[in-house]
């Protein structure tokens, strides 16, 4: 069977996608992500920094050489085309926070150097599809949760009016003003001993029970299963545009790939049967 010019040796774009690709370099990014997460918890303590300072150092230096290294591997993934890495918003989140690392740790910036070396531990949600699902599922929500958060403004706001001008009087540490009596019911909708408040205006308004009761059924259950439904059915709808991005027809590497791999398995059931018929004729 002739050599075709499919069976050339692949390019540096494809070496590279397929190192991106490669569950190793998967693991191995995951880990330096997890290991930098331990550097950052370490330099709290100031006995670690006092005798380790030079060695977390290097290890910072060394996982951001790395990250960059990541970042430069998967563009090149892309061949001529490197700005398509930033097609993908996951990527375009992992490459501004290896941007940011690049801030020096010296200086007035020293501060905001090391709160970003905390923000790489966040490149375990898009090293996760599970946990880039979730997130993906929560900005989907954000509309409809929009929507839910002005309702709730809107009972907040009635409900802080009346607790004014019912229980100012009775109980002026909770309802002296608007702005109290909303924090006021913030504190009740998170059940956070909301009976005690309950309990001090009952003393003078023996029939207050049916105020709070009311606003934590509306406040604490009703808004909260509606905030729920709406996370539930963005999640169902994700998981489809999950499975549409993995009904994708293959692209030309990967035709090209299968094309290979064809050829080599028909050379080499050409090369058995040619033996096969040598081995007859003797």
């Amino acid at each position: 069977m002739n050599e075709v010019s499919i069976s050339q040796k692949p390019t540096f774009a494809e070496q590279c996608k397929r190192l991106a690709e490669a569950p190793l370099f998967h693991r191995v990014i995951i880990g330096l992500i997890l290991l930098n997460a331990v550097a950052v918890g370490l330099e709290t303590s100031t006995w670690v920094t006092e005798r380790f300072g030079g060695l977390l150092g290097a290890i910072n230096q060394l996982i951001l050489m790395a990250f960059v290294a990541e970042a430069a591997v998967k563009m090149a993934a892309h061949g001529s085309r490197p700005w398509r890495y930033f097609a993908n918003g996951w990527n375009c989140f992992d490459f501004a926070i290896i941007a940011l690392s690049l801030i020096p740790a010296a200086g007035p910036l020293a501060t905001l150097a090391r709160l970003v070396r905390v923000l790489r531990v966040l490149r375990l949600v898009s090293a996760f599809p599970e946990l880039r699902l979730l997130v993906d599922t929560l900005l989907h929500s954000l509309p409809g949760m929009f929507h839910i958060a002005l309702l709730m403004t809107i009972i907040f706001y009635i409900y802080g009016v009346a607790g004014y001008f019912l229980f100012h009087d009775v109980d002026p540490l909770h309802w002296r003003s608007l702005p109290i009596a909303l924090l006021t019911l913030f504190r009740i909708v998170t059940l956070e001993d909301w009976t005690d408040v309950m309990y001090t205006a009952m003393e003078s308004l023996p029939w207050a029970w049916l105020y709070f009761v009311s606003f934590v059924v509306m406040g604490a259950f009703v808004m909260i299963n509606l905030f729920i439904g709406v996370v539930l059915n963005n999640l169902e709808e994700a998981k489809l545009r999950r499975l549409d991005e993995l009904r994708l027809p293959p692209s030309h590497t990967e035709i090209l790939r299968e094309l290979r791999a064809t050829q080599d398995a028909l050379a080499r059931l050409q090369r058995r049967i040619e033996q096969s018929g040598e081995g007859a004729e003797q």
